[in-house]
């Protein structure tokens, strides 16, 4: 099911990233821990599941419903 940048967002945090940079309607995420980057598009209604994958391909995040 897809989820809001918002809940995206939570998830990246309680796994331990941190926002470091906005620019325009993303906001770049950062793990110290794990030294990965994720790009999450802010924009109204449901991130589409695509670009949903990717995000968690970024943060090296396979199963991410684990993490809710």
């Amino acid at each position: 099911m897809p989820k809001t940048a918002r809940e995206v967002l939570k998830i990246l945090k309680k796994n331990g990233f941190i926002k470091i940079n906005q620019n325009g309607s993303h906001i770049k995420m950062y793990n110290p821990k794990t030294n990965k980057t994720a790009i999450v598009p802010i924009h109204i209604g449901d991130i589409p599941l695509g670009t949903e994958r990717n995000i968690w391909k970024q943060a090296n995040l396979n199963s991410p419903r684990i993490y809710h």
